[in-house]
């Protein structure tokens, strides 16, 4: 983590890509989430600690997402996760995608904080505490 957020660096591989060799729209939702997750793990709050010693899960509510650039086949990208607003049971984290620093796609993540059971829940103060010091 660094000041003013989490960064989480990734290599683009064939898997990811369309015939052309271009990133296929919606694997930058799947870097996304994994930049999300990483940024939980170093705060010392993964998925299954959450669950387990939370009961507390997260759903996407609401997704944006400004493609502004492609990227390729082997692009080393980088995936910068910052948390813009929270509330009660609601978390909204600010994304961007660069390569070499060039911005190519924004991403806004509206999560929703839950029980195991579906219900709203308030997010732990330490994890909150963790999250902004991110």
């Amino acid at each position: 983590m660094s000041d003013g957020g989490h960064s989480l660096f990734l290599r683009v591989y064939y898997e990811d890509t369309d015939a052309a060799g271009i990133v296929y729209y919606a694997n930058y939702l799947k870097f996304a989430e994994r930049g999300r997750t990483e940024m939980l793990r170093d705060a010392g709050f993964d998925h299954r600690r959450l669950r387990d010693e939370h009961d507390l899960v997260f759903a996407v509510r609401r997704c944006s997402a400004d493609y502004r650039r492609p990227a390729r086949l082997d692009d080393r990208l980088e995936v910068r996760t910052a948390v813009s607003r929270h509330s009660g049971a609601r978390l909204v984290m600010s994304q961007s995608i660069l390569r070499d620093g060039e911005l190519l796609v924004a991403v806004e993540v509206e999560l929703a904080i839950l029980s195991t059971r579906l219900r709203p829940r308030r997010l732990p103060a330490d994890l909150v505490a963790a999250l902004i010091r991110s």
